[in-house]
């Protein structure tokens, strides 16, 4: 019987559509991710004359290794596949290791890298291939350790200074220091009073608005109503003529493919994506999903994970191609559009994101994927044609207006050929076009001042970060690599670190503003933002072999000793801060914010002689106030276990009603529906669940029924479903849905 070749890759979602490739002489398997890292318990990490790791086989994985490893002994071939990038290589050198104890011939062990899942670039992976980059498996280990050393070593004083359940990490602390300087930034702005003047001209029978621009050639800068009256007075006693009419044409370039972090910006701003929701939908196109044949996944873009805005010579000719036939000569520029190297970056193995396949337009998929998919995949496409496209071109027009000292100027602009546009529209649309500016209008014209309108404006404070803006801040910085983004929000979140607003801007939280506090005062080093984007270029350099993996983690290892050392110190009491509020049970000490296993209060400073503690919240002008807790409002419903009343009480995930006989009665009122669970028939019970609500079924854990969300009892008219999913959009619009993916009803 003849060998099959072996062929392993990270995810399992890759298999189904690598298979339908390679046909019935390959196996193919997965590894599921990583099956090796450092131990749970230990630091796993000991700095001798080397620096020496420790690996082990991950729990749950041992299975995993053991079947890989049964095929390839007796595998003719064994090809790693894992992604093309760090991460993927180590996964590839781990299980390598595991399957070099199997097979005598170790030339049988391969490892292939593709940017795209089809057939040519598989084929010809398997064709060119090449051993475990050892250069990358260093760089991926350095980050890896670095990590560790911050996490294990750092973490254990917090919990000891602050509370338990804390997390430090190297790029996650600088991560958040960002979120906190942007929020004291924005507590610490003082508004500057300016003033704006506009004037409406009336040019033969049309009307033209400007704005004051500059007084005796000088560009105003008018701080008060009093100096803005004088103006004001002094223009209307002013004759005013048309000094300039200047005429341009301006073209706007369209922008580069997209790299990780562009479509993680992207995603956000267009369509309401988090971070970690672009690279999931994406990590599905790069593997595959059916279209017509179910049975038959298709991968959509190429590798998700790339620094890169290079394009591949195929992908150049295909795209030209296409642009030339479906949208027409004009629109495709005499040469290919290059795109500089991005500035730090040395990452270049990949291409930028791209469709595998610029003729499956999103007109052609959108039927047969999910929303998400459907979305991302068209934002993807469109961004990536349009970049091989023409220009933009616009007629601008900026008319200057003089009358003895006042200078008034507009600019319109007129769109003459959209190029790029057509497919691509721009972040940000030009006010300029709105401008409406007279045809007839020339040089040396009397124009007449009509009416003068002075505004009071006030400077504003900087913005707070989104997860867009603050992917482009640390993109901007060097701080962490655009594959780790995702983690690294999620992580300084699920902390309570910060909170989003409605808005899903980022607000630090005062455990937030503790720790990163704490940290810049004691570990300077790590919470320094140049300083951790030299480790990342230091990574870089490990990657492309010019530097060694353990002199770089040796000089980071010996002054983070020294600044861990002193840090640890002596001081045993918990991390305090004290407020200007007095406490007003004692009246003679302040109150200070602590911080325990429900969250942050405010506590007396005279502990243990006086226990006053409050809930506090922050006034708009950042001053601290104590907050009263609502006490439980007593129900004239009687409890169906004991017959006492019922009391609506707020918890930790909102309002909910109990017996008030607690703690001997634990009655807890449940919200019911008016169905019972179509799964087994249980009743269906309302939670609370992540600040949303949940429908559960009562059997649970034995039945696993839930709906997310509200809902309405109103059948599928479709599926005979006796609910139906509710979702209110950010318009105030509601939708009501089918829960049951197989039947798909929609009614808006």
């Amino acid at each position: 019987m003849k060998k099959k070749k072996l062929l392993i890759v990270e995810s399992p979602a890759k298999i189904k559509t690598i298979s339908k490739f390679l046909g019935t002489d390959f196996k193919i398997m997965s590894t599921i991710g990583h099956v090796k890292d450092l131990p749970k318990k230990t630091l796993g990490v000991t700095v001798n004359d080397s620096i020496d790791i420790e690996y082990i086989i991950l729990d749950g994985k041992e299975n995993v290794v053991a079947q890989i490893c049964r095929e390839a002994a007796k595998a003719e071939t064994i090809y790693l596949a894992p992604d093309p990038d760090r991460e993927g290589e180590i996964i590839a050198w781990h299980i390598g290791q595991e399957i070099e104890k199997v097979v005598k011939d170790k030339k049988k062990i391969q490892r292939i890298t593709f940017n795209e899942i089809t057939k040519p670039a598989i084929l010809e992976a398997i064709e060119n291939t090449s051993t475990v980059d050892l250069k990358k498996v260093a760089a991926q280990q350095a980050r890896r350790v670095l990590d560790r050393w911050v996490g294990y070593e750092v973490s254990p004083i917090l919990w000891e200074k602050i509370t338990r359940g804390l997390s430090a990490g190297r790029v996650q602390s600088v991560a958040l220091r960002l979120v906190c300087e942007r929020e004291q930034a924005i507590r610490d702005f003082d508004p500057e009073e300016y003033w704006s003047i506009q004037g409406l001209f009336k040019h033969f029978t049309d009307k033209i608005s400007a704005a004051l621009t500059h007084i005796k050639k000088k560009k105003i800068d008018i701080q008060n109503k009093k100096t803005a009256d004088d103006v004001v007075k002094a223009i209307k006693k002013t004759d005013f003529i048309v000094d300039s009419v200047i005429d341009k044409k301006r073209s706007k370039n369209p922008f580069a493919p997209f790299m990780t972090s562009t479509l993680q910006q992207a995603a956000f701003n267009r369509l309401g994506f988090t971070v970690k929701r672009t690279m999931s939908v994406a990590q599905k196109l790069y593997e595959g999903l059916p279209l017509s044949d179910p049975s038959k996944p298709v991968a959509l873009i190429t590798y998700m994970r790339t620094d890169s805005k290079r394009i591949s010579d195929t992908a150049i000719k295909q795209v030209r191609g296409f642009i030339s036939k479906e949208l027409g000569k004009n629109y495709l520029p005499t040469k290919s559009q290059v795109y500089a190297k991005s500035k730090g970056k040395s990452q270049d193995a990949h291409e930028a994101i791209r469709p595998i396949d610029v003729a499956m337009t999103p007109e052609r998929v959108k039927n047969y994927l999910p929303r998400d998919a459907a979305r991302l995949y068209e934002l993807i496409w469109r961004r990536f044609v349009a970049c091989q496209m023409t220009p933009a071109l616009y007629a601008q027009r900026q008319v200057a207006i003089q009358g003895g000292e006042f200078t008034f100027k507009i600019t319109g602009s007129t769109l003459i050929f959209d190029g790029y546009l057509k497919v691509y529209k721009a972040d940000e649309e030009t006010t300029d076009a709105k401008v409406k500016i007279p045809k007839n209008i020339k040089s040396g014209d009397p124009i007449t001042l009509e009416k003068i309108d002075p505004k009071q404006h006030f400077t504003q404070p900087p913005a707070k970060y989104t997860e867009g803006s603050l992917v482009k801040e640390m993109e901007k910085e060097g701080i962490g690599r655009p594959s780790t983004y995702a983690a690294t929000l999620g992580t300084i979140q699920a902390r309570s670190y910060v909170t989003l607003d409605k808005k899903k801007r980022f607000t630090p939280t005062e455990l937030g503003f503790t720790v990163t506090n704490m940290l810049t005062e004691n570990l300077p080093k790590i919470m320094d933002i140049k300083f951790t984007a030299h480790m990342e270029e230091d990574l870089d350099k490990i990657a492309n072999g010019q530097l060694e993996r353990d002199s770089a983690l040796r000089e980071f290892y010996d002054a983070f000793q020294k600044d861990l050392e002193k840090f640890r110190g002596t001081k045993k009491k918990k991390e305090v801060q004290k407020t200007d509020v007095l406490c007003p049970e004692c009246k003679q000490n302040h109150l200070g914010i602590r911080f325990g296993k429900k969250g942050e209060f405010l506590g007396c400073l005279g502990y243990p002689d006086c226990k006053f503690t409050c809930n506090f919240e922050r006034t708009e002008d950042n001053k601290i106030q104590c907050v009263e807790i609502e006490k439980p409002k007593l129900l004239d419903i009687t409890c169906p276990k004991c017959g006492k009343n019922l009391r609506e009480i707020i918890g930790k995930f909102g309002p909910f009603i109990a017996c008030s006989g607690y703690p001997e009665c634990k009655y807890v009122h449940r919200e019911k529906a008016n169905f019972l669970c179509p799964k087994d028939g249980g009743e269906i019970l309302k939670r609370t669940w992540r600040g949303g609500v949940i429908w559960g079924c009562s059997n649970y854990p034995k039945c696993k029924f839930a709906v997310f969300g509200d809902i309405e009892e109103t059948a599928c008219p479709k599926c005979k479903l006796p609910f139906l999913s509710k979702k209110v959009d950010k318009k105030g619009d509601t939708s009501l849905f089918c829960s049951d993916k197989n039947c798909g009803y929609i009614k808006k």
